[in-house]
């Protein structure tokens, strides 16, 4: 069997991804930091629905320590973790010139550096195996930057630049790294927006809808698969066409 460590996976996208990947046939290892109820709930009903492992676990990913322990421990539940998934992230909007340093590094922190944590924390053991794939979530703002969210789009397009250059260093070990850049997807991120803005964002993307989390969770397990395994370094747009 195979298995998937997920980061984020009480959360909508996290979830759906969870889900893709359980009906796929893989273990999986689901990482919260506050979503514990979630999680285990998910958890559960994946392993009832699909018949696979499944275990949750708790960590801050902004604590290096907290990063190791979480790989230390799925390791030693399921011996190798095929897939990692970086799917945690926050987001905010406001005007440049009101953050504050505790708003930047925040962003930075979880969004950039967690990925940094955990893709390092995953690497040896897949280096040694000669075998893994890494899929990091971005953003369409990531590539083409947002107004009042600057220090999001500044994280967003870190994790591209880490994504392209992780690609280069670790593919001659047998490992593809690449990049899911979601436009405007239906999840509580999108709760700050009227229905009358959700009609419009839905308007202004070319097929005529908000993205869904089953629309990222598709292309993970895509990316995840044997027929991707000539696909790293890329940054993969789902957004219905918003960005191309």
């Amino acid at each position: 069997m195979r298995y998937v460590l997920i980061t984020g996976a009480s959360g909508g996208i996290g979830a759906a991804i969870a889900e893709a990947f359980a009906r796929a046939g893989y273990g999986l290892v689901l990482h919260y930091h506050k979503g514990e109820d979630r999680a285990a709930a998910l958890a559960a009903r994946l392993a009832g629905a699909y018949g696979i492992p499944a275990l949750t676990l708790c960590a801050d990913l902004s604590d290096t320590e907290a990063v190791n322990a979480l790989f230390a421990r799925a390791v030693e539940e399921y011996g190798f973790i095929d897939t990692l998934v970086n799917n945690a992230g926050i987001a905010a909007q406001k005007l440049f010139t009101d953050l504050t340093d505790e708003d930047w590094q925040a962003m930075i922190d979880v969004n950039l550096s967690g990925t940094f944590r955990t893709c390092r924390a995953a690497l040896p053991e897949m280096i040694r195996q000669k075998r893994g794939t890494i899929i990091n979530i971005s953003s369409m703002w990531g590539q083409v930057g947002a107004s009042c969210e600057v220090a999001y789009s500044a994280a967003k397009a870190g994790v591209i630049g880490l994504t392209k250059a992780l690609a280069k260093e670790v593919a001659p070990s047998g490992i593809t790294v690449n990049c899911i850049a979601p436009g405007a997807i239906r999840t509580p991120m999108l709760d700050c927006f009227t229905e009358e803005d959700l009609a419009a964002l839905a308007e202004e993307t070319p097929v005529g809808r908000i993205g869904t989390p089953e629309d990222v969770a598709a292309a993970c397990v895509f990316l995840a698969s044997e027929g991707a395994q000539f696909i790293t370094g890329q940054v993969l747009g789902v957004n219905g066409g918003f960005v191309i």
